[in-house]
């Protein structure tokens, strides 16, 4: 698991989805081919297994990796890429997006499938609820992988306990940061404070703070360790949430594997525009605000306005206040973590981790301390 921790998860998902499958081929073939292959491909394919990644080097960092434990982090990490997918699959839906990762978006993918035998507004509806139900699919194979753990008998109490807890708060805040997104780009409310809200409930808390969360309580690590990995993790949470409104804006497509400008043309409350907007009214530059009011929103935006954005975004100061915060945030986080006892090796791993996902520029501090090794009686309570 140490060296390859993503191949280890991917094994793990493979035969998880390789009986759920089978499940759903018994059921009805059309909706196996249709739906349940596609969540399974999109699943297997993957990104860059971030969630899991933290969790498993949030476990180690507390002590953890008896072989209980790892079975058990397995279980949760695959339960966490089945969230992804349910999130990516609808959020693709919910913003129109035509690709996701270099390939048609499943909502896309199933239209395209049923164009030739039904009208085009028959196959793109028949899309959008193939897409409804890939992402519900999805959510319940993997909450029945977390469930599946919870009735495990080697499971000790607390930690099943707290597990659930974590669980459950991951599922909430996701659909509210989703929904505030949606909201914001409904009502046009594009303000600092809501970027922030947003980003923090929608990405920060679902993609780092809670599978730290989740390592640390599958470890068996105490209250006190477990809060400041969390503490840690939204600081980085939130910075990673920035980076990707960069990247969205400034990143190259082949990298990002999606259509560049997206959220500009679908008016997503992100921080960077909210940022551009408040330092163009504070200057009283009509220009940038005048552009803004025009572009952002607007679905069949053409390239050399999009090139405009950027160009305000980057004259009005605001991409650099972003880079900036992003810096300020990760420093925030690996100060945090100096002050766990945490195992000093993981912890340097978890560390990387960390500031690989913000892309944080420029010299990061030492922490002020080596991490502390985890105490024998906390490993010994760890491998519990």
């Amino acid at each position: 698991m140490d060296a390859d921790v993503a191949g280890a998860v991917g094994r793990e998902l493979r035969a998880l989805l390789a009986d759920r499958l089978a499940g759903c081929h018994e059921l009805d073939a059309v909706f196996a081919h249709d739906i349940a292959e596609r969540v399974a491909g999109f699943t297997r394919r993957g990104g860059r297994r971030i969630r899991p990644r933290l969790m498993w080097w949030s476990l180690r960092a507390c002590g953890g990796g008896n072989p209980a434990q790892v079975r058990a982090t397995l279980g949760a990490a695959a339960a966490l890429e089945l969230v992804q997918t349910c999130a990516l699959v609808q959020d693709d839906l919910m913003d129109r997006a035509p690709s996701r990762r270099g390939t048609p978006s499943l909502h896309t993918d199933v239209a395209d499938q049923y164009a030739a035998a039904t009208s085009q507004a028959a196959a793109h509806a028949l899309g959008t609820s193939a897409a409804v139900l890939a992402g519900d699919l999805a959510l319940v194979w993997a909450d029945d992988a977390l469930a599946g753990l919870l009735l495990d008998a080697g499971l000790p109490h607390d930690s099943a306990r707290r597990l659930n807890g974590a669980w459950r708060a991951l599922r909430t805040e996701l659909a509210a940061g989703q929904y505030l997104d949606v909201q914001g780009q409904a009502t046009s409310v594009r303000t600092v404070t809501h970027s922030i809200r947003a980003a923090c409930l929608k990405s920060a808390r679902y993609t780092v703070e809670r599978p730290l969360e989740l390592g640390a309580v599958l470890a068996g690590a105490d209250p006190a360790t477990t809060g400041t990995l969390c503490r840690a993790g939204r600081r980085a949470g939130l910075a990673f949430q920035l980076r990707d409104d960069l990247d969205d804006l400034f990143a190259d497509p082949e990298v990002t594997g999606k259509p560049s400008g997206g959220d500009v043309r679908e008016g997503k409350p992100t921080y960077p525009l909210a940022v551009a907007r408040a330092l163009a009214t504070a200057a009283g530059d009509r220009y940038v605000l005048g552009l803004l009011e025009r572009t952002v929103g607007r679905a069949g935006l053409t390239e050399s306005e999009l090139v405009e954005v950027r160009e305000v975004i980057t004259a009005t100061g605001a991409r650099e206040l972003v880079e900036a915060k992003i810096t300020r945030l990760t420093r925030q986080c690996l100060r945090e973590l100096s002050t766990a006892a945490l195992e000093p090796g993981a912890a340097a791993r978890l560390c990387a981790l960390l500031t690989e996902i913000t892309g944080a520029s420029g010299p990061l501090p030492e922490p002020s301390r080596p991490p502390a090794a985890v105490p024998a009686a906390a490993r010994t309570e760890a491998g519990r």
